[in-house]
């Protein structure tokens, strides 16, 4: 008998299931073959009940009254999708969770923001076909995180540690004590002294007074969070502006931060770190290197569809480079996509040589790298425009070596503080090889300087960005790139033809690929190469992403921003992000004629706020040291690779760190080491104004509200005891300014109150709803009956003026303010994108180029180069750790199911364990099988897990998937007074590649292996070795 496909594809499942993966399947037959249950429907067996239905012929809804649907987002990851709950309204209970059809995220094509709310239900329905039209989906991710809502391991009460920090035993405190005892500080523990808020807010001692340019004592207090879920402006309102200290960072720097710096070098901006995504829709070529559309990148969900629509009805063809292969190439797509596997870290050694083979063949879009300023660059079509042409010294005696030549530099005569500012401005060559400032040369500028250029009458050398730029991609050949990365030279050769045969319909994107030890300079090429073509702003191009309507802002009809007492942070970051140069003591060598350099450790001006260099600093007191540390959702100690075995020690004793609080709904790898854990609300429970990070040409700002109770304890004024009531009191509690009876102000300077959560997110969606002086509809009374915003209503009318309570509701009633798709491309200009990213793409960054590693004193370069993997002194990472004693690299890769923070068994049922996964001919190399145990070890440690053999890997790379191995969050059972949490194996099965990271040997070990640029931690790309592990 012939086999069916479908017979095909059972036996490949029980096939899976003999390789190591019974217990997936074993459990599903118990579910399956469970004894009837006798509240079975016999119309819609064991699903729900539908939550409305429409009438075939008539298109008229019946709701259902037992169930409540609402529009508000997802947390299930850091793409905050637009979310459709439906809730049972006698239980509370979250019963499933769909896309929002209005939001970008969930619907591609999403539904016309003038929509009304029952015409959208209509639109997801069956009737007329409308929901096939009008999809609004979730990832597997999205469906199954409701699950965290009724979570045994939930935290629903303030706790206090019992006995040694990570002992896993917990006191329950009322909210007074906990407030009480984090701001007025004492002998909390037993264990001496402690200082609570009230003493560290000085915003008048230095913490050292030899190096005043530290700042405050408040400075010693310092906030990690994740991500900002829409309430991140409150919190930065407490700490920030209210309590004063510069230390609060988010989790940027191990989660993408090489990417997102290397990007910034291009855009100009080493602290907002813009960054653009491909047109997908429009596009005809795409590679996707270190990230897959469909697996990785952010945002995953709608990447995916779009990328399916696009290789299905569109033009787009697809590469995807990566070590590891996902199902982002699919057979499914034919030839329209590929994948090309690449060694770990040598991502620059094939974009240089791609660019290099650009050079050569002329297929530089000249015409636009030769546009000096934006008016002769859209006088000729062009969105955007680049420093290409623009001239920098390189003269290495000069006193601004590295930087761009300027108008004062050449003799324009300008006052001594407007030198090297807006009014001073860069210089290129014209046509007649004369200095000409970039800003009025309004024909094509010289893209390579002759030598001899003579500057005030001395002969200084002169480069363009653009010939440095060549200069760097010139220093290896095409052949030897390719022996490095590991890609045959056809295959280089190919992709740079193909890249560069679009136009500007072509684009390279990138994500946490780049997480190695040359990230930064891997990223930097990455962005290079879209300039080098000029795609930026262009339909089907590189684009921006659409941006929010802004709530925390001064207006239009209240202002969060201003407040008597705000204070300005000041003082250098404990992150060190800074130039060595701001400090007391390079001052005191240089007064002194001692050495510059080395500094004592390194220095980062071109990065953003450092979660990675935290614990380092705190360690050395260099350059000082914390003495609270607030945790907000955050989980470091998992996410940041080598960072538990370097730094528990230091979690672990409170002399290091004299109080840690942290404000999350659960137990995780980090805040089991805190002091006090503060609940904290999620998902459908919590509020806030949340933008796509990117990915979503159209203006976006999505509403949480919650469509639930929250399960947490309540204040003694009713509010749920969460990050917003736990600010608010304590800033009550300590007389901080901008909180209270009077802590707000509407647009005229009349004081409101901040009190509540509602106080700030109201008004928050005031300056929303009335943004762009294009104020929204009113929500009508059939519109907040049918989302569910009438159990809103009495708060917002007593909150809030009468003409604006209803504007407000109408942006809950949809989830958010959402700009139509079609007004993503420029009115006037329809091949150009309407939110387009306006000042100039630098070729050579002078901020890179002009700054040093501070560990040996060279300048950094400041293009795009091939850079080996290499530790903070410069050292190539193979020169300490040869490929004879760790033969393998390692490779983290993301989980298209689990986050590092799900933990639902809907998903782990599915996928319960992480194989790590091995290349046949290394598995034959180290005689290993699949389904066998195996040892991996790194210098930072080892680990054992499952092995899968599997040709969708790289020769000589180990890849792990990211988001198993928890050894909290339930994996192991806390004591919360009397009773005893649950201990669930599930939560444990699988490995984590951090456990085993690195520390610098070139920092004498006092760090982990962090990029010697960006600060961001090395994941991806250490050396290892692998043995079976027998008995």
């Amino acid at each position: 008998m012939k086999l069916k496909r479908r017979e095909l594809i059972a036996v490949g499942g029980l096939a899976a299931g003999a390789l190591g993966f019974s217990q997936t399947l074993s459990r599903m037959g118990r579910s399956v073959l469970a004894k009837k249950d006798p509240h079975e429907d016999k119309l819609n067996g064991f699903s729900h009940e539908p939550e409305y239905r429409v009438n075939k012929e008539s298109g008229e809804i019946t709701l259902n009254p037992k169930q409540q649907v609402s529009y508000t987002t997802c947390l299930g990851c850091t793409t905050i999708c637009g979310v459709r709950v439906r809730v049972d309204k006698e239980t509370g209970q979250v019963l499933r969770v769909g896309g929002n059809p209005y939001h970008p995220l969930a619907a591609v094509n999403h539904l016309s923001y003038e929509t009304s709310v029952k015409d959208s239900f209509i639109a997801t329905s069956q009737h007329a076909d409308l929901g096939q039209k009008n999809r609004a989906t979730l990832c597997g991710r999205g469906n199954a995180v409701k699950e965290h809502h009724t979570s045994p391991f939930r935290v629903l009460q303030p706790l206090k540690r019992v006995g040694p920090r990570n002992s896993g035993k917990w006191e329950p405190i009322s909210f007074e004590q906990l407030i009480r005892e984090v701001a007025d500080g004492g002998d909390l523990f037993g264990e001496g002294h402690v200082k609570g808020f009230k003493a560290l807010r000085d915003l008048k001692t230095p913490i050292k007074a030899e190096a005043p340019e530290f700042g405050p004592i408040a400075n010693q207090v310092g906030i990690i969070t994740s991500v900002n879920d829409g309430r991140e402006a409150l919190v930065r309102r407490f700490w920030n502006q209210s309590f004063g200290t510069q230390n609060f960072v988010r989790h940027g720097s191990w989660c993408g931060g090489s990417w997102r710096s290397g990007s910034g070098a291009v855009f100009g901006d080493h602290r907002a770190m813009p960054h653009a995504k491909p047109d997908i829709e429009n596009a005809e070529f795409i590679i996707f290197i270190g990230t897959a559309p469909g697996a990785t990148g952010n945002p995953f969900r709608r990447t995916g569809e779009l990328i399916a629509q696009a290789r299905t009805d569109g033009k787009v063809d697809y590469v995807i480079i990566d070590p590891v292969l996902s199902n982002a190439d699919s057979r499914a797509a034919g030839e329209r996509s590929n994948w090309v596997p690449i060694v770990p870290g040598t991502d620059s050694a094939l974009l240089m040589a791609m660019m290099r083979w650009m050079f050569e063949h002329d297929r530089h879009n000249k015409a636009y790298l030769s546009c000096a300023n934006p008016e002769f660059a859209e006088s000729l079509g062009f969105p955007s425009y680049c420093s290409a042409s623009w001239l920098v010294i390189q003269d290495p005696s000069h006193p601004r070596y590295g930087k761009y030549l300027r108008g004062s530099d050449i003799g324009v005569e300008l006052e001594a503080e407007k030198r090297y500012g807006d009014d001073d401005p860069y210089v290129v060559l014209n046509e007649d090889n004369e200095f000409e400032a970039a800003i009025t040369l309004m024909s094509p500028a010289q893209l390579e300087a002759p030598e001899g250029l003579l500057v005030n009458g001395k002969d200084i050398q002169l480069k363009t960005a653009l010939q440095l730029l060549k200069e760097s991609a010139m220093r290896q050949t095409i052949e030897e790139a390719s022996e490095y990365c590991g890609i045959p030279v056809e295959v280089i050769e190919g992709l740079a033809d193909e890249f560069s045969s679009h136009g500007t319909k072509a684009s390279i994107v990138s994500h946490g690929g780049m997480m190695s030890g040359n990230g930064f300079y891997n990223a930097f090429a990455v962005v290079t190469l879209n300039t080098l073509i000029g795609n930026l702003n262009n339909k089907g191009g590189f684009v921006m992403g659409g941006g929010g309507f802004r709530d925390a802002t001064a207006g239009p009809r209240y202002n969060l921003v201003d407040f008597e007492g705000k204070v300005q942070p000041r003082g250098i970051p404990i992150g060190r992000n800074v130039p060595f140069e701001r400090t007391s003591e390079f001052k005191r060598r240089q007064a002194a004629g001692e050495p510059l350099y080395p500094a004592p450790t390194q220095w980062y001006p071109n990065a953003p706020g450092l979660g990675t260099e935290w614990l380092a600093s705190i360690a050395t007191d260099y350059p000082y040291k914390l003495d609270a540390l607030v945790l907000w959702m955050c989980n470091p100690v998992y996410g940041i690779a080598g960072l538990k075995k370097k730094f528990e020690d230091q979690l672990m004793d409170p002399k290091k760190i004299p109080l840690i609080v942290s404000i999350d709904p659960f137990i995780n790898e980090t805040n089991c080491y805190a002091d006090y854990i503060v609940p904290d609300s999620l998902l459908y429970e919590s509020w806030g104004w949340v933008s796509p990070w990117n990915g979503v040409p159209t203006k976006t700002m999505a509403a949480r509200w919650p469509v639930v109770e929250a399960a947490a304890e309540k204040t003694s004024n009713g509010q749920p005891i969460a990050v917003e009531s736990f600010h608010i009191e304590l800033a009550k509690y300590m007389g901080l300014p901008g909180f209270g009876p009077e802590g707000l102000k509407d647009v005229e300077g009349n004081p409101v109150p901040l009190e509540t959560a509602e106080d700030w997110y109201f008004r928050g969606g005031a300056n929303i709803a009335y943004a762009g002086g294009n104020p929204v509809p009113d929500a009508t009374d059939e519109d907040l009956a049918l989302s569910g915003v009438e159990r809103l209503r009495a708060d917002l009318e007593s909150r809030l003026e009468p003409e604006e309570w209803r504007k407000i509701a109408y942006l809950y009633t949809r989830g958010g303010r959402f700009e139509n798709a079609n007004e993503a491309q420029d009115k006037n200009n329809p091949e150009w994108q309407k939110h387009r990213f306006k000042n100039v793409l630098w070729l050579w960054n002078e901020n890179v180029g002009s700054s040093r590693n501070y560990l040996n004193g060279q300048f950094n370069w400041g293009t795009a180069q091939f850079r080996e993997p290499h530790f903070s002194d410069g050292t190539p990472m193979r020169e300490i750790y040869t490929e004879e004693a760790w033969p393998l690299l390692l490779v983290s890769f993301k989980s298209q199911l689990l986050s590092p923070y799900t933990i639902g068994t809907s998903l782990t049922i599915l996928k319960p364990d992480n194989p790590m996964i091995v290349h046949p001919e290394d598995a034959k190399r180290f005689a290993l099988t699949t389904g066998q145990t195996a040892k991996v070890s790194t210098p930072g440690g080892s680990i054992e897990g499952t092995i899968i053999v599997y040709p969708g890997v790289m020769r000589g790379t180990i890849g792990i998937e990211h988001g198993f191995g928890h050894t909290e969050l339930g994996g192991r059972a806390h004591q919360i007074g009397d009773h005893t949490w649950p201990d669930e194996p599930f939560i444990r099965a699988g490995v984590n590649i951090n456990e085993i990271g690195l520390t610098d040997p070139t920092r004498n070990h006092e760090n982990i292996w962090v990029d010697s640029v960006s600060g961001a931690v090395v994941r991806n790309g250490l050396p290892a070795k692998i043995e079976a592990v027998t008995g």
